[in-house]
Order: structure tokens, then sequence, then C-alpha cells
């Protein structure tokens, strides 16, 4: 059975769409969700163009809200942005939660989000990979 990882920020338009993305290609025996606390209910363009450019797209990712999810029995829940560190909320399972945090890309040039990507590709993967091992 696969473990069941859940990325969380605060939109849920790129950095949670990045890791959720990044760990169902690159991850195996994972599933990941990603969820926000106050979701904008669509992915940023530039996300969405670096996880296509990476071959990393599905189109059944979309922007969330955390009620959406909150009842699935999570191994992980990792946070990627402060605001949902420090909001994150109890789940019904006792869950365990750490924090890897990366700056918003949201707003700036593409480049910004390929360098977001290559960050949690190389930090977020590496946690979750010793999460488990």
């Amino acid at each position: 059975m696969n473990k069941k990882v859940l990325i969380m920020c605060t939109g849920n338009s790129c950095r949670s769409i990045i890791g959720e993305a990044l760990i169902n290609k690159e991850l195996e025996g994972i599933d990941a969700y990603s969820c926000g606390i106050a979701p904008t209910g669509k992915i940023n363009p530039n996300a969405k163009k670096v996880l296509k450019l990476h071959n990393a797209w599905r189109d059944d990712y979309y922007s969330k809200h955390l009620d959406e999810v909150i009842d699935i029995d999570f191994d992980l829940v990792v946070t990627v942005c402060d605001h949902a560190d420090e909001t994150c909320p109890a789940f019904p399972k006792k869950t365990n939660k750490i924090h890897v945090g990366f700056q918003d890309p949201d707003g700036k040039e593409f480049e910004a989000f390929e360098k977001t990507y290559k960050l949690i590709k190389d930090r977020l993967l590496t946690k979750i990979k010793e999460k488990f091992s």
C-alpha cells in the first residue's frame, strides 16, 4: 500500500502543486496530494508551464481547499510556506507533519518558477525520502 503525503501551502497555486506533481512523478510508493489553507481556485500558469516542461503535469491537478482532503489518512503532511505551517489544523488521525519552506514565485518571471521547481525537487523530495526510509 502506497504512503500518502499532503503538500500544503496557502494558495495551492504554485509551490504545493509543484510538490505534489514532483512527488507523484519521481517517488515510487508514494501518492501525493496538495491543498491550500486559502486556495486561489486556480493554478498559476507558470507553475503549470514548468510542470509541463518537465513532463510532470497531469490534467487532474487543481487548486483545492484542505476540506477536500482532510479525511484522507495521510502518513505525512508537509507545509511549504510559513503561513500554512503556522495555521496547519489538527487532522482527524494523528499525522506526522514537517515544514520545508520555499519562497513564493507567484508574480515573478518564469525563471523563478524554474528555480522553485529545482529547489522543491532537491530539498522536498530528499526530506520525504528520509522520512520513509
